[in-house]
C-alpha cells in the first residue's frame, strides 16, 4: 500500500484505517493500493480529499474552537479518519465492526468523551453516530464501562507488574518477546537473582516515596515455568498488604500440587490457566506441547485451593472452524471459572503465523459473537476490553467475569488509571499523572542476556524515573 499525504503526521492513522479494509496490504509496498489524502485547513473551513483509482471524494466541514493543541491535533485526526472510513467503506462496500477506531482502547476514549461532558448514557449513540461504530459494539463499550466500579485515580496508588518471559515453547501465533525454556534455562537463576535485585530497590523506593501497592500481577511467558524454590525468592521481596495477586500459568502442564501449596502460602489470590482451544489437532499445530487433558488435570488440580481462576481463549486459531471454536467454549463455560478472556487472533511480525495466516472463511466475527451471547446468558459479563493490530477481522480481545471477580489490574492497566512499576525484561513501566492527564512510559531491556548485563543501569533508571 501505497499513501501519499500533504500531512505527514497522519500518515500512520491512515494507513491504520485503510489496512483493516485491505488487511493482505502493507505499508511502503506498491501492490496496486495507491492512496492520495490532502489536508487543508484555512481560517473558517478544513477540507479532506481522498483519491483511490476512479474514485475521489472531497469532505468539509467547519473550524472547531479547541482549547489547546492537543485536543486540536485530536479533532482533526478523527475527522481524517471518518473521512476515510466513508470513502473506503463506499468502495469497498465494507462496514467494520468498530467504524474509524484504530486505537489500543475504545473504552478510554470513552472515557475522554465523558470527560468532556457526554453524559455516560449517550455513549453507545456517540460512537455509532461519530465514529461509525457498529451497534454491537457501541453496547459492548457501554456494558463495560457500566461494570468498571474498581477505577481510581490516585497518583500514590501503584501496581506491580514482573515479567517472566519464558516458555515451554513457542506458539506459533505468539510475537512476544519470549524464549524457550531448553535455550535459556542457564540464564534462568541468574534472571531470578537479578529480578529480585530490582524488587528490592522497588521496595525501598515505594516505602521512601509512601506508595501504596493495589494488586501484583506475574505474567509473561509461563511465569510458573520457574521452579518452587524461585518463585519463592521472588515472592520474599513482594510480601505488600494487598487483595489481588495474580499468577499466569499459561500451560498446564507447568502446575503442580506443590507450586499451588505455595502459591496459597504467600498470598497469591488469582491463576490464569489458558487452555486457547480445547481441539487436540490445533494444540499441536500451533506448538503447543499439553493435551487437552492435561488442563482438565490442571483445572482439577486447582480447584481446591480457592483461587479465583482465568481462563483464556482464542478466536480463529489456524484451521478452526465455528464449531470447533464452540466446543471450546462450551467445555469453558462447564468448568465455569470466574474469569473468561476470549482473545481474537492477532498476526504481528515475530510470529511464525505472519507470513502463513489461516484462512478462516470469514466466521471469527461469529465465535467472538456467539462467545458473548453464551457468556452473558450463563452470568458473565464484560468488563474490560483491548484492541491489537492485525486481528482478525478488526475484532478485539474481551474479559469477561462473574460477578464481584473483576481483576482489577486489568481494568487499571488497559484504562491506564494507575500508576505500574513493572520489572523484569520487556517490562513496561507507566508513570500516570492524572491531575495533568499525562503518561510516561519507562522499558526494560526486552531479552534476558540483556537484562542480566544491565541490571544496575536499569535500577537507576527506575529510581529516577518513579
Amino acid at each position: 500500500m501505497l499513501i501519499y499525504t500533504n500531512t505527514t503526521e497522519y500518515k500512520n492513522d491512515i494507513y491504520d484505517l485503510a489496512h483493516l479494509f485491505f488487511p493482505n496490504s502493507i505499508l511502503g509496498e506498491d501492490d496496486g493500493i495507491v492512496i492520495y489524502h490532502e489536508f487543508i485547513s484555512s481560517e473558517n473551513e478544513q477540507t479532506v480529499t481522498y483519491k483511490l483509482g476512479e474514485f475521489t471524494k472531497t469532505f468539509s466541514r467547519q473550524i472547531q474552537e479547541c482549547k489547546s493543541e492537543l485536543q486540536r491535533k485530536k479533532i482533526n485526526k478523527r475527522f481524517i479518519k471518518n473521512c476515510l472510513y466513508d470513502f473506503l467503506s463506499k468502495i469497498t462496500k465494507q462496514e467494520l465492526p468498530w467504524g474509524s477506531l484504530t486505537g489500543i482502547r475504545p473504552t478510554k476514549l470513552a472515557y475522554d468523551l465523558i470527560d468532556d461532558g457526554l453524559d455516560p448514557l449517550f455513549i453507545k449513540e456517540t460512537l455509532m453516530k461519530d465514529f461509525k461504530v457498529s451497534e454491537k459494539k457501541a453496547k459492548l463499550v457501554s456494558k463495560i464501562l457500566k461494570n468498571q466500579h474498581c477505577i481510581i485515580k490516585n497518583d500514590k496508588l501503584v501496581d506491580i507488574y514482573i515479567n517472566i518471559p519464558i516458555c515451554p515453547s513457542r506458539c506459533s501465533y505468539c510475537s512476544f518477546i519470549s524464549s524457550e525454556y531448553d535455550k535459556v534455562k542457564n540464564d534462568i537463576q541468574d534472571y531470578v537473582n537479578n529480578l529480585v535485585l530490582e524488587l528490592k530497590s522497588v521496595k525501598r523506593m515505594i516505602y521512601e516515596k509512601a506508595y501504596v501497592v493495589r494488586a501484583i500481577y506475574i505474567g509473561g511467558g509461563t511465569p510458573s515455568i520457574l521452579t518452587d524454590k524461585q518463585f519463592k525468592e521472588i515472592f520474599d521481596e513482594i510480601n505488600y498488604p494487598i487483595s489481588e495477586f495474580t499468577v499466569e500459568c499459561g500451560r498446564p502442564e507447568t502446575i503442580t500440587k506443590e507450586k499451588l501449596e505455595i502459591f496459597k502460602e504467600y498470598g497469591v489470590t488469582r491463576l490464569s490457566i489458558n487452555p486457547q482451544t480445547f481441539s487436540q489437532k490445533t494444540l499441536k499445530l500451533i506448538g503447543r506441547k499439553h493435551t487437552v487433558q492435561d488442563v482438565l488435570n490442571a483445572y482439577k488440580l486447582v480447584l481446591p485451593y480457592n483461587f479465583i481462576i482465568n481462563m483464556d481463549i482464542i478466536a480463529g486459531l489456524p484451521g478452526e472452524k465455528f464449531p470447533t471454536f464452540k466446543k471450546t467454549l462450551d467445555t469453558v463455560i462447564e468448568l465455569s471459572p470466574d474469569n473468561v478472556t476470549v482473545h481474537t487472533l492477532s498476526l504481528k511480525h515475530g510470529s511464525l503465523l505472519f507470513d502463513n495466516p489461516p484462512d478462516n472463511d470469514k466466521n471469527v466475527a461469529k465465535m467472538v459473537d456467539y462467545a458473548y451471547t453464551k457468556l452473558s446468558e450463563d452470568g458473565y459479563e464484560p468488563y474490560y476490553l483491548y484492541r491489537q493490530k492485525n486481528q482478525a477481522e478488526g475484532l478485539e480481545n474481551v474479559g469477561y467475569t462473574k460477578k464481584g471477580k473483576v481483576c482489577t489490574f486489568n481494568i487499571d492497566s488497559m484504562e491506564e488509571t494507575l500508576s505500574i512499576i513493572a520489572c523484569g525484561a520487556g517490562a513496561i513501566s507507566k508513570r500516570i499523572f492524572n491531575l495533568e492527564n499525562r503518561i510516561e512510559r519507562l522499558a526494560n531491556p526486552k531479552f534476558l542476556k540483556d537484562y542480566n548485563e544491565r541490571i544496575e543501569e536499569i535500577i537507576q533508571k527506575k529510581l529516577n524515573f518513579f
